[in-house]
This record gives structure tokens, C-alpha cells and sequence, in this order.
């Protein structure tokens, strides 16, 4: 039951990743990589709040923390944008796409803790 709650949440969150990344670079001209940034982020809150919520629950957590926050976000995606950034002489949008991704993704995974634990 685990193993299909794990494969249920991963097909939804990799394809609304792959669906939000579209929608969110159409609408951006720039450089920085916002689409895989807008699903980290959401990630880290969706996740925050899965482990408040179900922490002694494997299969909900199984189906929303590891499942769909798994499919969702996406660090080998966040890695390489970076290191091409970086390679393209985009040097200081790398950066700010690693200080921001973490500065956020911490605060969104804390927001989602608290929220729950209020």
C-alpha cells in the first residue's frame, strides 16, 4: 500500500511539475530559472506541512511528503541550472538562484511546519 501510495503522489507532483515549469518560464524572459524555483518552493511548504501533519502516518506521508513532494521537486534540476548559469558567465543569477531557492525553500518548509502545528 505504501509502495502505490509513493507511485500515486510521484506521477501527480512530477506532472504538475512539468506543467507549472511551462507555465511559469512562458511568462518569464529572464535568465533565472523561476519555474523549477516556483516548485521547490511549493514543495518545501507542501512538505513542511506533511511532516506536522502525518508524521505517524506512513501511507499519508508516504503519498504526500515522498510521493508528490518527491515528483514535485526537483534538486538535480535546481543543480544544473545553476552550473549552467554559472558556465554561461551568469555568475551572479547562479548565486542569487542558490541563496534564494535556499533562503525560501527554508522559510516555505518552516511556514508549512508552523501553520499545521498553530
Amino acid at each position: 500500500m505504501i509502495v502505490l501510495a509513493v507511485l500515486v503522489g510521484g506521477a501527480i507532483g512530477s506532472t504538475l511539475r512539468y506543467l507549472t515549469d511551462l507555465i511559469v518560464q512562458s511568462r518569464h524572459a529572464s535568465r533565472m530559472p523561476w519555474g523549477t524555483f516556483a516548485v521547490n518552493v511549493t514543495g518545501s511548504f507542501v512538505l513542511g506541512m506533511a511532516a506536522a501533519s502525518w508524521a505517524s502516518n506512513s501511507t499519508a506521508y508516504a503519498l504526500w511528503g515522498t510521493g508528490f513532494c518527491g515528483g514535485l521537486t526537483t534538486f538535480s534540476t535546481f543543480s544544473l541550472e545553476t552550473v549552467r548559469l554559472s558556465e554561461s558567465g551568469a555568475v551572479r543569477i547562479a548565486v542569487l538562484n542558490v541563496v534564494l531557492s535556499l533562503a525560501v525553500g527554508l522559510a516555505a518548509v518552516s511556514l508549512g511546519w508552523w501553520l499545521v502545528r498553530l
